[in-house]
């Protein structure tokens, strides 16, 4: 067991350092999100009211296709450079591996996501308790949309042109997500309970936590034979 812990934690070091040599690249899922967000009030309306009951839709709309756009580098360079089959083929327990993997890119792309939202926000006119909620729903969110992708990207890593695809595979698998954690931030500006949706959101990390791993891992040998 330590020795499964020592290769996890090495191999999240590996890609953390690895994504901090290519900080330029992974600024653009962090642009994407600002721009998208900040282009609404100039295209529907500057009218506060207007953008308050549409804020939640939009940024959670914008996380999604920002986690998209940054999906294909959870195993590109690996899969190109070779190495994605070395840690497939090691001793190591490879749903752990994967699972680092994931982390690694959650920390590199949603955290930023999550850290930024409350300025968006607070630009979107939303109340307090909302930005809260909102915090709360991504923190819960964009993990599953992290692991949730990983098997889409697994399965269409050994592809030259599977992006199409990989939205295809991924972004159904992303609406009840969306569903939730909107009406979550909806009815806090609302002023109304979000126990039910923030539960449905956190069985769904439950869920993508214990069964993607696995997933990922058998579409990788699949991706690799």
């Amino acid at each position: 067991m330590s020795h499964q812990f020592t290769a996890f934690t090495v191999l999240l070091k590996r890609d953390l350092m690895l994504a901090y040599r290519h900080r330029a690249e992974l600024s653009n899922p962090l642009l994407f999100f600002l721009i998208v967000v900040s282009l609404f009030p100039l295209g529907i309306s500057p009218d506060p009211n207007v953008l308050q009951n549409i804020a939640p839709g939009v940024i959670w709309v914008a996380t999604l296709l920002a986690a998209m756009l940054s999906l294909d580098n959870l195993f590109r360079s690996d899969f190109d450079d070779g190495s994605l089959e070395q840690i497939a083929l090691s001793a190591h327990n490879l749903p752990l591996l994967v699972l680092a993997k994931t982390l690694a890119h959650w920390l590199v792309t949603g955290l930023p996501l999550l850290l930024v939202s409350p300025l968006l926000g607070i630009f979107m006119f939303l109340p307090t308790e909302a930005i809260g909620i909102l915090l709360l729903t991504l923190l819960l969110g964009t993990p599953i949309l992290s692991l949730v992708g990983g098997i889409g990207v697994a399965l269409t890593v050994g592809l030259r042109r599977g992006g199409l695809l990989l939205s295809l595979l991924v972004l159904p698998l992303f609406i009840p997500v969306l569903i939730f954690a909107a009406s979550a931030v909806n009815a806090a500006t609302s002023g109304l309970p979000v126990t039910g949706q923030l539960y449905f959101l956190g069985a769904l990390l439950t869920l993508a936590l214990t069964l993607s791993p696995f997933a990922m891992a058998a579409a990788l040998r699949i991706s690799l034979n």
